[in-house]
């Protein structure tokens, strides 16, 4: 919502003073004002009363598994497509760091140790 410029404010008190709905006093706008950003009415819980003892967990349990039938499982091909790559990555990375071992063994025990 764009900001109103300070020509638009002074037209609209102007237009509002010529009208005679707006001869009301400055604290009637100020609690029509009020109403419109805080109404009466308070919102009530979700529940509607006060929780019972021990139904917190039957009620975690049932959005849960509310929430469980809502997810997209992956399928038996996307598993075991998943479960290969990551095998490769792991013995990628083993077998760099096992080449690196080695390396720096013969460097440390050749060089650093003599």
């Amino acid at each position: 919502m764009a900001r109103q410029t300070r020509a638009q404010r002074r037209a609209r008190r102007e237009q509002q003073t010529e009208t005679p709905a707006a001869t009301g006093s400055v604290s009637q706008r100020a609690r029509t004002r009020q109403q419109q950003v805080r109404p009466q009415q308070q919102v009530k819980s979700q529940t509607g009363g006060r929780p019972v003892p021990g139904s917190g967990g039957r009620r975690f349990i049932g959005e849960s598994i509310g929430e469980l039938k809502k997810v997209e499982w992956p399928s038996q091909g996307q598993v075991i497509q998943g479960v290969a790559v990551v095998l490769i990555a792991c013995v990628t990375v083993g077998l760099y760091l096992w080449l690196c071992d080695q390396a720096f063994r013969h460097l440390v025990q050749d060089v650093f140790l003599r």
